[in-house]
């Protein structure tokens, strides 16, 4: 049984920063990439940013130069650093595991466990 716990989402001024972290239970943490979604009213889930076990990274257009991921193995959790938040980042934020890349790392697909998730705001 894989569980997910989120936390860092809050309210935040234009320019500001925020830390989300994701806690992953179970063996799944330390084999496969985790990732980060995000779902805005209206809006379909998009990836945000996602990490393979060994490192590798992806992010989508709109969030390079300002949100890092990045990983702790030891500690089996998962963080995402925004920086520089725009109000159009406002949104769910969803920590996802097992995430399916293909070699080429060009494919990056949903994994089948997903946090709760953690609302970001950003006013402006």
């Amino acid at each position: 049984q894989v569980q997910l716990v989120e936390s860092g989402g809050g309210l935040v001024q234009a320019g500001g920063s925020l830390r989300l972290s994701c806690a992953a239970s179970g063996s799944i943490f330390s084999t496969k990439a985790m990732g980060w979604y995000r779902q805005a009213p209206g809006k379909q889930r998009e990836l945000v940013a996602a990490i393979t076990s060994g490192g590798i990274i992806n992010y989508a257009d709109s969030v390079k130069g300002r949100f890092t991921i990045s990983r702790d193995n030891a500690k089996n959790t998962v963080y995402l650093q925004m920086n520089s938040l725009k109000p159009e980042d406002t949104a769910v934020y969803y920590c996802n595991a097992g995430m399916v890349v293909t070699t080429d790392y060009y494919h990056w697909g949903q994994g089948n466990y997903w946090g709760q998730g953690t609302q970001v705001t950003v006013s402006s």
